[in-house]
C-alpha cells in the first residue's frame, strides 16, 4: 500500500513562509507526480501546483510567483511547497496528492494559517 505524509502546517503572519511536505511511502518509487490541493472553509478544493515526474512545474494563478513545487534531491517520492508571501486568503488545508497505478493517493491534510 501507498501513503502520502504530510508535515509542516503552521500559523503564520502575513508577509510570512512556511514550507510544507509530504512524503509518499509504501510501495512506489520517484520520480513520482505529485500535485498540491488546498480547501478553505466554505469553498471548494483548489488546485494550486503540480510537479511532474520530468520535472516540469505548474502553478495556479492564485500562487503563481509566490509559491515554488520542488523534489527532494535525495528522496525522489518525498516533494516540497515552499511558501512565500503568504496572505489570509492562503489560509486552507493543504492536501498532495500522487497519481499511482491507477488510483488517486491523497494525504491526511494540514492545516496552514495565515493571521496576525
Amino acid at each position: 500500500q501507498v501513503h502520502m505524509v504530510e508535515s509542516g502546517g503552521s500559523l503564520v503572519q502575513p508577509g510570512g513562509s512556511l514550507r510544507v511536505s509530504c512524503a509518499a511511502t509504501g510501495q512506489i518509487f520517484g520520480p513520482i507526480h505529485m500535485a498540491w490541493y488546498r480547501q478553505a472553509p466554505g469553498k471548494e478544493r483548489e488546485w494550486v501546483a503540480g510537479l511532474y515526474a520530468n520535472g516540469q512545474t505548474k502553478y495556479g494563478d492564485s500562487v503563481k510567483g509566490r509559491f515554488t513545487v520542488s523534489r527532494d534531491a535525495a528522496k525522489s517520492t518525498t516533494v516540497y511547497l515552499q511558501m512565500n508571501g503568504l496572505t489570509p486568503e492562503d489560509t486552507a488545508v493543504y492536501y498532495c496528492k500522487v497519481p499511482w497505478r491507477g488510483h488517486d493517493i491523497w494525504g491526511q491534510g494540514i492545516q496552514v494559517t495565515v493571521s496576525s
